[in-house]
């Protein structure tokens, strides 16, 4: 289920996102999204393999990969609306917002399940 908005923060940078934990709200991700919050952070049991898609989502994303020590690992920036199929890497916490700020590989996630 998409839980109600929390802060998050990644270093120096604070984030108001909706929690996703459940698949489906996870498969609909920002699909018709007007951003009245940043984004999302999508949370997974274990570390996985997930592709994303940008299909419905309309306008350009950044997409932050974190490993299950809420490291980031992978960043994307500028992911264009209508992205078909975006390859995933293991991670266990996957950040997508309109703008990640200056997030870095390495930079740390202050969240707790």
């Amino acid at each position: 289920m998409m839980k109600s908005l929390k802060i998050l923060k990644v270093e120096k940078n604070n984030f108001n996102v909706k929690i996703c934990k459940s698949l489906i709200t996870k498969g609909i991700g920002l699909m018709f999204n007007f951003f009245k919050e940043e984004g999302i952070l999508m949370v997974f049991r274990n570390e996985t393999k997930t592709a994303l898609h940008t299909f419905f989502v309309l306008r350009k994303i950044d997409i932050v990969y974190f490993n299950s020590e809420k490291i980031a690992v992978k960043l994307l920036k500028n992911v264009k609306p209508f992205r078909f199929y975006i390859k995933g890497i293991k991670s266990k916490y996957i950040l997508e917002v309109k703008d990640c700020k200056n997030i870095k590989i390495g930079d740390k996630l202050n969240y707790s399940d």
